[in-house]
């Protein structure tokens, strides 16, 4: 697999990267939990700002990313307004969600923003584009929180993420059981090795899919979500648990 290096992290290369979500209300929670955050030492910090009661205020979006980007200093960012559609926490219109992440990319205060894979394909190769103009990444994302698809629809959903030209290609799935889990696993080693253009985050959703977030490095999965102050989907454990559980992985891993 590619690896794809952010700042000080490289993505792709050893232990999964543990980000860490930011999932504050207001510019003063937010800022508290950065800084809580921050004496966890993720890798990444992602904030979701479908959180964020001043969402639909480009300038406040600004303000706060100015200040997230100064605090982080070489810990990358990413922006996610995660849709409702997705399991995220605010409906707001699709024109002011492309104006929301245009907006943020153009700042070049995030080095990552996720956009949503059925957002459509000539819009995300248009904010590809956009974002490499800027020296931004996209993350290319879809979440179902219903079921887990079958193997080669995960696989065509992956694919179709790289041919868009996304930098890193991310898909979360509900299981129902533990079948469900070693579908997801089996789609994941199969890109591993089939695709070696950029790094893919996988995982399932729930109690039943802890093990999809402890063993991306067996597997493929190049980053893995860790809880700080609070958790951003069902199934994250808090990022202090998460990173022992990797580091013993990664002691006694034999490749």
């Amino acid at each position: 697999m590619k690896m794809l290096k952010i700042k000080d992290v490289e993505i792709g290369e050893g232990i999964p990267k543990v980000i860490i979500p930011l999932m504050g209300t207001t510019d003063q929670e937010l800022l508290e939990e950065l800084e809580e955050i921050k004496d966890l030492k993720p890798d990444i910090v992602e904030w979701r700002a479908d959180a964020y009661s001043k969402v639909e205020d480009l300038t406040a979006i600004q303000s706060l990313l100015e200040k997230m980007s100064s605090k982080l200093l070489n810990i990358p960012l990413i922006f996610t307004f995660r849709t409702h559609t997705e399991g995220g926490m605010k409906e707001i219109a699709e024109d002011y969600y492309l104006k929301l992440l245009k907006t943020v990319i153009q700042t070049k205060k995030a080095d990552l923003v996720d956009i949503e894979l059925f957002t459509g394909e000539t819009i995300i190769k248009e904010f590809v584009a956009l974002a490499e103009e800027n020296g931004v990444y996209i993350i290319i994302s879809n979440h179902d929180f219903q079921q887990t698809p079958a193997k080669d629809e995960i696989i065509y959903r992956l694919e179709t993420m790289q041919l868009l030209g996304g930098h890193i290609s991310k898909i979360a799935v509900m299981p129902k059981n533990v079948q469900d889990i070693l579908t997801l696993l089996d789609a994941t080693i199969t890109m591993k090795n089939k695709d070696r253009d950029h790094p893919l985050i996988t995982m399932a959703m729930g109690p039943l899919g802890l093990i999809s977030r402890l063993s991306g490095e067996l597997f493929g999965s190049a980053c893995t979500f860790g809880a700080g102050r609070t958790a951003s989907a069902p199934g994250q454990i808090p990022a202090d648990d998460l990173r022992n559980v990797l580091n013993i992985f990664h002691k006694y891993f034999e490749t």
